[in-house]
C-alpha cells in the first residue's frame, strides 16, 4: 500500500459482524515466555507504526468491539468512525497487562492526557457516542441492520478525501504528524 500511487485512502473494517478487533489472544500470550512476549509486543507495535506511517489517510470503521490492541490498531489509524453501539477501550490493565502497540502514546494525543489516564487506569470500555463526545472518534452514527454503518460512513468520508489534490494530502498527512512530534 505504501507504495502503490493508485492507493488514495485506507478504510480499515472486519468481516466478522460485531467485532472491529477484539485485540491479542492472551490465552495464547499466556503460554509464550518473557521473550516470546517482547517479540510479540515489538511485532504489533512495529505493524501499529507501520499502518500510522502509511503516506495516505486510513480509516478505522469500528462497527463492534474494538479492545486492547483492537483500539489500538484504531488509534493508529488517521480518522475512526464509529457506530454509536461500538464498544472500545484499553482494557489491559484488567488483565494485569499495559498497553503495549502505541496506545498509551496516542490515545492521550488523542483525547488529552487525563482522559487517556482515566480510561487506561480504569480499563473502562465506552460506546461510539461516548467516544465521539471525548473525541477519540471523528463521527459516531447509529448501527445499521446490516451492521457496516460505522463502515458506510467511512466511505462517505473516503469520498470526501478522494477528489483533493493527493499530494496535498500526503504533505498534509506528513505535516501534522511530524508537527505533533514537536
Amino acid at each position: 500500500l505504501r507504495f502503490d500511487e493508485q492507493v488514495r485512502v485506507v478504510v480499515f473494517k472486519s468481516q466478522v459482524k460485531g467485532v472491529f478487533c477484539a485485540g491479542a489472544d492472551l490465552k495464547e500470550r499466556a503460554k509464550m515466555d518473557d521473550a516470546e512476549v517482547g517479540e510479540f509486543v515489538r511485532r504489533l507495535r512495529n505493524l501499529m507504526d507501520e499502518i500510522a506511517a502509511l503516506p495516505v489517510p486510513t480509516i478505522a470503521a469500528i462497527d463492534g468491539y474494538a479492545l486492547g490492541g483492537g483500539l489500538e490498531l484504531a488509534l493508529a489509524c488517521d480518522l475512526r468512525v464509529a457506530a454509536s453501539s461500538a464498544k472500545m477501550g484499553l482494557i489491559e490493565t484488567t488483565r494485569g497487562l499495559l498497553p503495549g502497540a502505541g496506545g498509551t502514546q496516542r490515545l492521550p494525543r488523542c483525547v488529552g492526557i487525563g482522559l487517556a489516564k482515566e480510561l487506561i487506569f480504569t480499563g473502562r470500555q465506552i460506546d461510539g457516542e461516548q467516544a465521539a463526545a471525548i473525541g477519540l472518534v471523528n463521527h459516531s452514527v447509529p448501527q445499521n441492520s446490516e451492521g457496516d454503518a460505522a463502515y458506510q460512513r467511512a466511505l462517505t468520508l473516503a469520498k470526501e478525501i478522494l477528489p483533493q489534490a493527493p499530494f496535498a494530502v500526503k504533505m498534509g498527512k506528513l505535516a501534522i504528524n511530524k508537527g505533533m512530534e514537536v
